[in-house]
């Protein structure tokens, strides 16, 4: 692949961000529907965040800055759950 038809950025992390920021939104809903639907879309976001990492150091660390975002609000999520979150408030 030629430097001129070469992608700059990386589709899966894109995914991943997007997917990541919907679940940390989602997750504060209370009784119990920000806990499965928040938690739903960041369990499908760290699964994304994995592929697009692998996919980013294999070219060369191009598009990482979404994955790294990415991890940022599946993790933020995960916290947030973790006190509470989805479930109680």
């Amino acid at each position: 692949m030629s430097y001129a038809t070469e992608r700059r950025s990386n589709p899966t992390a894109w995914a991943a961000f997007w997917v990541g920021l919907l679940g940390l939104i989602l997750m504060p809903i209370p009784a119990f529907i920000g806990l499965i639907l928040g938690g739903g879309l960041s369990l499908i976001a760290a699964v994304l965040v994995i592929i697009a990492l692998l996919k980013g150091l294999a070219r060369r660390g191009k598009g990482i800055a979404p994955v790294v975002f990415a991890g940022i609000f599946v993790l933020l999520t995960w916290g947030g759950i973790s006190l509470g979150g989805g479930i109680w408030w």
